[in-house]
């Protein structure tokens, strides 16, 4: 039994199968809208979530399948104090794969010590996002043409933003990748990032205070809101909130073929404005999330392609 608790719990050659996959599944649709039929997933949220919650529902009810769970902490037996440990081996018994928010770092990896079913992590606090990743490779692909060979722009808070945390570590297998990792310095990424990832493996990269310097260089820009949830006081969030705020203006001297991401919600960090540009691509990229996710599920179960 395979679990997805981070981006490299699959290789490369696996994650490109299953991109190719999830491409298959946006090309017909129709084929594998019963693929799933009398399986359940359960969506073990213990943080709000719109988009990845939802997403993963629509990944499931797509594929003929059904769904069941929560969606906040206090929904749940966690209010009542029940362990996720306990909860995992509960709900386990119930469905056929589980996918599971949390607010604390390594709290899926603690599921799935004690899950009869495949756990997927749907975020754990700051540290991973792996099915944002696998979303933000399909739109990069499918945009692109290539998942190699260019400069990477992440914008915002870095420091806490698990989606950015994920897709460093997962871009690094792909060769000729370079990043500039654009904040203010108070939300750099974390040392372990800088260290333990880029620089031991001694990838391309700079960090640099200016949006507007940086543009020219980048085939990918990543924008990321800065994330109120995860400080600890409020002063500081207000003070860093609109430290990048993306403008059409600001994609004057862009290359016409860079493709703006972003894993969502935004508050105020790309205006409405760039929602016309063509290189906008986060919308798309919610369309993709939901293809990624069903072809994760069909790997986890292992479900044949009958089409």
């Amino acid at each position: 039994m395979r679990h997805m608790l981070k981006p490299l719990d699959f290789s490369v050659e696996e994650t490109a199968e299953l991109l190719s996959l999830a491409g298959r599944i946006e090309k017909n649709r129709a084929a594998y809208a019963k693929v799933m039929e009398g399986k359940k997933l359960a969506t073990l949220f213990y943080e709000p979530s719109t988009r990845t919650r939802l997403s993963f529902e629509a990944a499931m009810l797509n594929l003929g399948g059904s769904v069941l769970g929560f969606q906040s902490a206090d929904a749940s037996s966690a209010s009542k104090g029940e362990s996720v440990a306990d909860t995992v081996r509960v709900v386990s018994c119930y469905a056929d794969i589980i996918a599971m928010r949390h607010p604390k770092e390594g709290a899926p990896m603690v599921a799935s010590e004690f899950s009869r079913v495949p756990i997927i992590n749907a975020g754990d606090g700051g540290h991973q996002h792996p099915t944002q990743t696998l979303t933000d490779l399909m739109t990069i692909q499918s945009l692109k043409g290539r998942l190699d060979h260019m400069t990477v722009g992440l914008c915002g808070d870095l420091k806490f933003g698990r989606t950015v945390h994920s897709l460093i570590s997962s871009l690094i297998r792909y060769p000729g990748i370079r990043f500039v990792l654009i904040s203010p310095p108070e939300l750099r990424i974390p040392g372990y990032i800088r260290e333990d990832v880029l620089e031991k493996n001694q990838i391309p990269f700079t960090e640099v205070d200016s949006l507007e310097a940086s543009m020219p260089d980048l085939d990918i820009l990543y924008m990321t809101r800065v994330q109120k949830e995860r400080f600890f006081n409020e002063e500081d969030y207000i003070r860093l909130k609109d430290s990048y705020i993306l403008t059409e203006e600001k994609l004057k001297n862009a290359k016409a073929d860079m493709f703006i991401l972003h894993p969502l919600p935004r508050v105020n960090e790309i205006a409405v404005e760039v929602d016309k540009d063509p290189r906008a691509a986060y919308f798309k990229q919610v369309q993709y999330g939901v293809y990624v996710r069903m072809a994760l599920i069909m790997k986890l179960l292992e479900v044949k392609e009958t089409c």
